[in-house]
């Protein structure tokens, strides 16, 4: 009999003890992270007494896998849209927090007298709060309907992408050993080069080719296209010198936007959850009881640093993005922990050989800790803020909750405002491309054409002919630079209103077009020997025709129009299927008012109830602004509207009001049935004798199915099929019916037969 591999063997291992302990945590009502830790912890070479994995090589592969599936998922929630429609507040507090506590995390390394990597490493480790573990707090404590909470996983969603960027400039520096300003800026530019590339190409060309083969894709095929196109951005990541979860993110973000997204979502969540599990077990065998307690004071003195750290700098950063102080308190509080990115920022140091081997463990240990805290930092929130509310100043705190709320609005831009940020965003996006498209064709298509005339005498028909293919298709790119947004709404006021403005705006025409200029200047450059001049004059003229050319203006207009449908796609989707939020919801003047989403348990008592007899304003205090049934939206429903179980309920209240309303719906359910075995239905049949009560009655008045909860099937007469009987047809002696229903009612009729 053949060997079982050492590989199966610890993959058997460690998801059976994963099994056990994740369901002794979910019975404590703990996060799953940390049972998968705890699985580690058991099966790792640190534990005497139980059985060790064998091979952590082949492990720690399956891990990274999981960490590619993990970020992959993470993207696909992720939606650059909102990011942009989230306005200051979030980037804000998002950027005030990260930064302070990253300071916090480098000083205590260095206050310890760990080296600068560790340090650094350390901070990026402290500034990430856990969005998983957050997540599930507030769903254990009904809060994730509360408004704080919105503006938590707001936060949250910005953190999880500066740690993505936070992963590659820590490659970067670690590959340097040296992490100076230059090389920074290097890395970020380097970053938001591919990145806007990558995302630019994928979302014009990723929902193309699944809007074609649309018809040919199931379930198992979109699974594995959606994981083809995840592992192949991450291999191409790491051949530019990136992460491949960075990769995997982008591609997730791309998928993000198409109409796919959410059968994607859920195809992919059983894949990531074993490969995540692996992961995390992966952690926790790295933990060393020993190095625990070696570094006892460290992590007590992290712990405390995260608890008071997040306290402060997480509600100052809510405040300055404009949330009153209670409410700063309350998200600040809830920040007050470390998870996943942090272990895979860790994990990542350990892969460089840049970091300590005891800063992984210690690591986790703090994890651990503040994941037991967190929902009591929650719940410490409020109280905290009544203590200061009546030790401070009364005018102190009008102070701090006026500052908040006064916090200026985003969306008042000028004209002038507008129109140069619609014109950076244009320039640098069709700039990348215009880049992106040389460096291919100078790196593949120049060796290619010149393998075909070999001779430097000929080497100038191979690049005339590879400069006139580069300039063909850089032609769209370079004349959306110059003249997008030239006859745009802002542009035409801006020069009706004042002629003082005309020259600004010729200005704006000018500089465009000499960055269109240096394209083309590069490419003479490098293809010919001519002179500065002569170049520059080509370079005018080339220009001045790609303005004029209509079939250059006619494909710019065509690839810019197709780009914007396939990034609203799945906008389009949701305000079809009814699943967007009211245009209203940012305009409720009360500050406690907002609008949540509920959806109805499938087994809600709710069910089958008219909005009048439920009462519900009555009964909260809410109002019922839509009901999403299927494809259907039901606008203000009346009182005559039935809730059905399924049905996704829009809801307007203040989140106390929507606390209680959630708590009602989620509670209101009709009792399990604990005996469901023998509700099973059976057929039996039934021969009618002259003593049976039903002889001589009818089907009607037998009570069969109304008394008896029963059905009869038919009568048996000799023939093939049974007959159908009539309600009216009397029972006679001897007649053979055929009866469904429950065996105990089946029970009760055979005694009266």
């Amino acid at each position: 009999m053949a060997e079982i591999p050492f590989l199966v063997k610890d993959l058997a291992l460690i998801l059976m003890v994963a099994g056990i302990v994740t369901i002794i945590f979910k019975k404590l009502k703990q996060p799953l992270v940390l049972g998968y830790i705890v699985a580690g912890f058991l099966v790792s070479p640190h534990m005497p007494y139980t059985m060790s994995v064998i091979d952590e090589t082949d492990i720690k592969t399956w891990a990274d896998i999981g960490v590619i599936f993990t970020l992959f998922s993470l993207g696909l929630d992720f939606s650059f849209k909102k990011i942009v429609k989230m306005g200051a507040s979030p980037i804000i507090a998002t950027i005030v927090i990260v930064f302070s506590m990253m300071m916090l995390g480098i000083s205590i390394g260095h206050g310890f007298g760990w080296s600068k990597m560790d340090c650094i490493f350390l901070g990026g480790m402290l500034a990430m709060s856990s969005t998983t573990i957050i997540y599930k707090a507030f769903d254990d404590m009904g809060l994730r309907q509360q408004k704080f909470a919105g503006m938590v996983m707001s936060v949250l969603i910005l953190e999880d992408i500066l740690a993505i960027v936070m992963m590659v400039m820590l490659s970067a520096i670690a590959g340097g050993n040296n992490p100076d300003g230059e090389q920074m800026i290097g890395s970020v530019i380097k970053i938001t080069f591919f990145l806007i590339l990558w995302f630019i190409v994928g979302i014009f060309a990723i929902p193309l080719f699944l809007r074609s083969v649309r018809k040919l894709i199931n379930n198992e095929t979109l699974l594995i296209v959606a994981l083809g196109l995840c592992c192949g951005m991450a291999v191409l990541s790491t051949k530019v010198g990136f992460s491949s979860a960075f990769g995997a993110f982008v591609m997730g973000s791309i998928l993000a936007e198409t109409i796919e997204a959410e059968k994607i979502i859920k195809l992919v969540e059983p894949v990531k959850n074993l490969f995540g599990a692996i992961f995390f077990v992966s952690v926790g065998m790295l933990v060393d009881p020993k190095i625990l307690i070696e570094y006892a004071i460290p992590i007590l003195a992290l712990v405390g640093s995260i608890l008071i750290g997040q306290a402060i700098f997480g509600t100052f950063g809510f405040m300055l993005g404009g949330e009153s102080l209670k409410s700063a308190m309350r998200c600040g509080f809830s920040m007050a922990q470390i998870g996943e990115f942090s272990f895979i920022i860790a994990s990542l140091g350990l892969s460089l050989g840049v970091i300590s081997n005891y800063l992984y463990p210690v690591v986790v240990a703090v994890s651990v800790i503040t994941t037991f805290l967190t929902p009591y930092m929650i719940r410490l929130a409020t109280p905290t803020y009544q203590v200061m509310e009546k030790h401070l100043p009364k005018r102190l705190i009008n102070i701090l909750n006026h500052f908040a709320m006064s916090h200026p609005s985003t969306t008042q831009q000028s004209k002038w405002k507008s129109l140069l940020r619609q014109m950076l965003i244009n320039t640098v996006a069709y700039s990348i491309l215009t880049a992106a498209v040389i460096a291919l064709m100078f790196t593949f298509v120049l060796p290619f054409t010149r393998s075909l005339f070999p001779g430097w005498k000929l080497h100038w028909y191979a690049n005339a002919i590879t400069g006139i293919l580069t300039l063909v298709l850089i032609a769209p790119f370079l004349r959306a630079i110059i003249m997008k947004k030239n006859h745009s709404n802002e542009w035409k006021r801006l020069w009706v209103e004042s002629s003082i403005n005309r020259i600004p705006l010729l200005f704006t025409i000018v500089v465009r077009f000499v960055i269109a200029l240096a394209f083309i200047f590069y490419i003479c450059n490098y293809l010919t020997r001519f002179t500065d001049a002569l170049m520059i004059i080509i370079g005018i003229a080339v220009v001045s025709l790609m303005i004029a050319s209509r079939w250059t203006k006619k494909r710019s207009i065509k690839m810019e129009r197709l780009f914007i449908h396939n990034l609203r796609s799945r906008d389009i989707m949701a305000q079809v299927n009814g699943e967007k939020k009211p245009l209203y919801e940012g305009h409720l003047l009360d500050r406690d008012i907002h609008i949540s989403d509920f959806d109805v348990p499938e087994d809600s008592s709710w069910g089958g109830k008219t909005l009048k007899e439920l009462h519900l304003r009555e009964r909260f205090g809410v109002d019922m602004s839509s009901i999403m049934r299927g494809s259907q939206r039901l606008n203000i429903p009346n009182g005559d509207t039935v809730i059905f179980p399924g049905d996704k309920l829009q809801v307007i209240g203040n989140d106390d009001q929507l606390q209680k309303f959630a708590t009602a719906l989620s509670t209101d359910l009709i009792p399990e049935d604990l005996e469901i075995e023998k509700r099973e239905m059976k057929l039996r049949q039934l021969i009618i004798s002259g003593k049976s009560e039903f002889c001589g009655k009818s089907l009607l008045e037998s009570g069969i199915r109304d008394k008896y909860n029963c059905m009869v099937v038919g009568l048996e007469e000799g023939q093939e099929n049974l007959t159908k009987i009539a309600p009216t047809r009397t029972f006679e002696k001897g007649d053979i019916l055929w009866i469904v229903g429950e065996e105990s009612d089946l029970q009760k009729i055979m005694e009266r037969a």
